[in-house]
């Protein structure tokens, strides 16, 4: 059946427009490096706990323009549990997801300023197998032969990089892991994404402004020792929370087959940081490690797109 042209067109401005938000999206994420950067010697938990802070007033007020509010204050009294039948309330899954988030965005903003972007970079690449992984251990999703083959590559990548250099890329690892046990918890949970993130910083919020106040007190703070850093921690809540709002955006218009492809524009924009922005070693190691990852990862999207055309799950 031909589409009416005003109809094509329209799907096809839709596309464009997601693409756009996609490359948005995923660009922002893959500069943050810069970012990150700027704040030099402060300690990473101090960031972090401003990232958390400025995120919650800037998602709570996105969520005031749009007139969602209630939908937030709905959740977090309790009034809507969760129609998937979970065990767990949804503020409890979002609590421990909060969590891992936290440890997620502190440990890459560590990565970063420890001059370890290329190892941050290499997480992220390894997050999408990780995912699948974890899909098939923890619901039971049927891994197929591309797959498995993928999975192994990553494994080897990952193995080669112990046995020549002697240590664990646990930033990486832990990077990978945190992210993805992130992802299914999520999945598992049904909250819109931008009130549950919304949420999720505000569980985190109470603590981080203990530690920004305590800071204070004991004169360890950098909040309001200087414009420049004091609108650095600020506008941490709108670098984390603008790429987030693309990517929603990206998701409604786009499927998810193009849009997975888009996740890789982030790590290679880190790595390329990395190498050669911040001058971090890229020997041989790297080069048949980062190559173990990519075949895993071009074998694993190859996967993924037959059985979407095919029908497969």
């Amino acid at each position: 059946m031909t589409l009416p042209k005003s109809a094509a067109s329209g799907g096809s401005s839709e596309a464009n427009l997601g693409s756009i938000y996609a490359l948005l999206a995923y660009s922002t994420w893959g500069l943050l490096p810069i970012y990150w950067k700027f704040f030099g010697a402060t300690s990473a938990l101090e960031v972090l706990s401003h990232r958390m802070i400025w995120s919650a007033v800037f998602l709570v007020g996105i969520l005031v323009v749009q007139r969602r509010l209630p939908d937030l204050l709905a959740l977090l009294r309790g009034s809507k549990p969760n129609p998937e039948g979970a065990s767990l309330h949804p503020v409890l899954v979002l609590l421990l997801t909060a969590s891992l988030l936290s440890f997620n965005w502190g440990l890459y903003i560590y990565g970063v300023n420890s001059d370890r972007v290329v190892e941050a970079s290499l997480g992220y690449y390894i997050n999408p197998l990780v995912t699948v992984l974890l899909g098939f251990v923890f619901l039971k999703e049927r891994l197929h032969r591309g797959q498995q083959v993928a999975v192994a590559l990553a494994v080897v990548g990952v193995g080669y990089f112990v046995w020549q250099l002697g240590t664990v890329p646990w930033i990486a690892l832990a990077l990978a892991v945190s992210f993805a046990f992130y992802g299914l918890l999520r999945k598992v949970v049904a909250v819109a994404p931008l009130v549950g993130l919304a949420v999720e910083t505000l569980l985190i919020t109470p603590i981080t402004l203990l530690f920004v106040g305590w800071l204070g007190v004991t004169g360890q703070g950098h909040f309001g020792q200087s414009w420049p850093l004091t609108l650095l921690f600020v506008g941490a809540g709108v670098t984390t929370s603008m790429p987030l709002l693309w990517f929603n955006n990206a998701a409604k218009r786009l499927k998810l087959a193009t849009l997975g492809f888009f996740q890789y524009l982030a790590p290679s924009l880190s790595l390329l940081l990395g190498v050669f922005v911040y001058g971090e070693p890229f020997t041989s190691v790297h080069v048949v490690t980062f190559g173990c990852i990519w075949a895993a990862l071009l074998l694993y999207s190859v996967t993924a797109f037959r059985l979407r055309g095919s029908g497969g799950g």
